[in-house]
C-alpha cells in the first residue's frame, strides 16, 4: 500500500506572523481570534452543513515553518530548560516526522464566505490545515488523564508593570490578545537575562520588551 500524500483542505489567517509569541498550547489564549479559509474544492459549503451545532473543533494542522528532514528520536521542550532531551513522541514538539499537529479550538460563527472564524489558536499565519473535525466533549473529555512534564508550568504567568500605556498604539480589538500572549510568557523557560529585549510580532505591530522575574516591561512598539 502506497502512502497518500495530504494535501491542505484550508489555511488560517491570524495575527501571529512569527513563531515567537505565539501560545504554548490551543485555548491558553482565548482572545486570539482566526479565519480558517477552506481551499478549492473543499470550500463547497455543504461541507460545513451542521458545523454550528458544535462549539468546538480539532484542527490537524501542519507546522509549515519547520524545516527538518532527518528524524531525531528526542528533541528539548522549551518548558523543561531546553537542555532536558525526552522523547519526540511525549512531547508536541513541531519537530516531528510528519509535521503534523493537532489544536482544539472555539467556534465563534461561520462568516457568508463559508469561512470559520475560531478562537484560542495557537497557530501561524497561513498555517495549512488538513482536517476539521468537531470536537466531542463525551469522548474527548478524560477526566482521569494527567499531563506529564508540562502539568508543572501550566499556571505559569507573567505580569505586565510597566509600559502598558504604549499597548494604545494598538486597535483595542487587538490589544488583549496581545496582552495574554504577553501575561503567557512566550520565552523559553531558560531564558531569564533580565536585561534582554525580546520582540513579539503580532498582526503589524513589534511589540519590545524586557522580563525580570515574573514582571514585563514594554519599552518600545513598532508599527510596521
Amino acid at each position: 500500500m502506497t502512502d497518500r500524500i495530504l494535501k491542505p483542505i484550508a489555511i488560517i489567517h491570524t495575527d501571529f506572523k512569527e513563531k515567537f509569541g505565539i501560545p504554548r498550547q490551543s485555548g491558553r489564549v482565548k482572545s486570539a481570534v482566526g479565519t480558517i479559509e477552506f481551499l478549492p474544492p473543499y470550500n463547497d459549503k455543504s461541507a460545513i452543513k451542521g458545523i454550528t451545532e458544535f462549539s468546538h473543533l480539532w484542527l490537524i494542522f501542519g507546522f509549515s515553518k519547520v524545516d527538518r528532514h532527518q528524524f531525531s528520536p528526542t528533541v528539548r521542550p522549551p518548558r523543561l530548560g531546553g537542555n532536558t532531551r525526552i522523547g519526540v513522541f511525549s512531547t508536541r514538539s513541531p519537530f516531528r516526522p510528519n509535521g503534523l499537529g493537532i489544536s482544539a479550538v472555539k467556534l465563534e460563527g461561520v462568516s457568508e464566505k463559508g469561512e470559520l472564524i475560531v478562537s484560542g489558536i495557537d497557530l501561524l499565519d497561513k498555517t495549512p490545515i488538513y482536517d476539521v473535525k468537531p470536537y466531542l466533549p463525551y469522548a474527548d473529555i478524560i477526566e482521569t488523564a494527567t499531563g506529564g512534564f508540562a502539568e508543572k508550568s501550566k499556571c505559569h504567568r507573567l505580569e505586565i508593570t510597566d509600559g502598558e500605556m504604549l499597548l494604545n498604539i494598538i486597535p483595542e480589538s487587538k490589544r488583549q490578545t496581545v496582552i495574554d500572549c504577553l501575561c503567557d510568557d512566550p520565552r523559553p523557560s531558560y531564558q531569564e537575562d533580565k536585561d534582554r529585549v525580546y520582540s513579539m510580532r503580532f498582526a503589524e505591530f513589534d511589540i519590545h520588551f524586557t522580563v525580570e522575574k515574573t514582571f514585563i516591561t514594554i519599552i518600545g512598539i513598532d508599527k510596521l
